[in-house]
């Protein structure tokens, strides 16, 4: 078990970003289609989510009992229940965070979102979706009181300027209502985030992105149930469950790594390398035939060499880890 915690303290929460930035940009480019394959967006949602939530607690589950059974420790340790001199309780403040974290998080963003993209173009939304780091930067900085160094602030002009150049110029970024859906939905999320890194001071990565889920999930639930919809989630069809299972999975992973990547590092810094994803998209827009190369390469080389820069800034000083006295599985 203590090698298993030194991983975990070893491995720079920019590199476990990194591959949320994998994840998300496969994530955006097949939800793309995947949204597309249902009538509404809040089902497909709904349907992604709870294979996510059902995926993390298979997942967490299993994990917890070989860790049980390599180490022999009692479950409440890695469970969270109350044990002899090692009694933690959540206090309103937590209690309240994870509501935030779970309804708005796990499911009225996601609605959002989702609402958003199936009228907006990947890249669009994906770029109004990395809008994120600005509002986290702010948020971080007020409420966080992590530092503005220089380099987050060149890396944002780096990312936010490759974005607009991917996406064809401030001229193809409309106000219209989908991508309007989408920039709300990363305000809400950017409050996730500092939430969230609150939270794991004394919650597991794990152990929150399964009340994340599972939270939004219901939430997403009586949703449906209120705007009349829930008839069509229990009368999905096998292509549509088949969109649900993969993209899930994704969402599932994606999730896992992101809070395991908060834990780990400042918000800010995680926040920045996930705007990376872009380049995963781009690549397989390409693959797909659906965009130019030329047009979409400077903005390319801007993202990574933002991203870069933050790699590189966060091997030549500690990272911003919190406290390992956590509750709950870790990934």
């Amino acid at each position: 078990m203590n090698a298993l915690r030194r991983a975990h303290r070893a491995t720079p929460g920019v590199v476990v970003a990194g591959v949320t930035a994998m994840i998300s940009g496969v994530s955006v480019y097949v939800n793309s289609f995947g949204v597309r394959s249902y009538s509404s967006p809040a089902v497909y949602t709904t349907a992604k989510n709870l294979v996510a939530t059902m995926a993390l607690v298979v997942v967490t589950t299993l994990a917890f009992s070989w860790r049980h059974r390599r180490s022999g420790s009692a479950p409440d340790r890695f469970v969270g229940a109350p044990s002899a001199g090692n009694e933690r309780r959540l206090g309103a403040r937590q209690w309240l965070g994870l509501s935030y974290v779970g309804v708005i998080g796990g499911g009225l963003a996601f609605v959002l979102f989702f609402n958003g993209l199936a009228i907006s173009q990947p890249a669009s939304a994906a770029f109004w979706r990395d809008t994120l780091v600005l509002w986290v930067a702010v948020l971080a900085v007020v409420i966080l009181r992590e530092r503005l160094r220089w380099w987050n602030v060149a890396a944002m002009v780096l990312l936010v300027a490759g974005e607009i150049v991917v996406t064809g110029g401030v001229g193809q970024l409309g106000a219209n209502r989908g991508e309007l859906y989408v920039v709300a939905s990363s305000v809400l999320w950017a409050g996730e985030v500092v939430v969230a890194r609150r939270l794991l001071t004394s919650l597991a990565p794990a152990t929150l992105s399964i009340v994340r889920m599972g939270v939004g999930a219901l939430t997403l639930v009586v949703y449906l149930g209120v705007t009349g919809s829930l008839s069509m989630l229990v009368s999905l069809s096998a292509h549509q469950m088949t969109w649900a299972l993969w993209t899930g999975m994704l969402l599932a992973a994606y999730v896992a790594t992101w809070m395991s990547a908060l834990a780990r590092a400042r918000a800010l810094d995680v926040t920045s390398i996930l705007v990376a994803s872009a380049l995963i998209t781009w690549s397989l827009q390409l693959v797909a035939g659906t965009v130019v190369p030329a047009p979409s390469s400077l903005g390319l080389v801007l993202i990574a060499l933002g991203a870069g820069l933050l790699v590189w800034a966060a091997r030549r000083r500690p990272e911003g880890s919190l406290s390992t006295n956590t509750i709950g599985v870790r990934p």
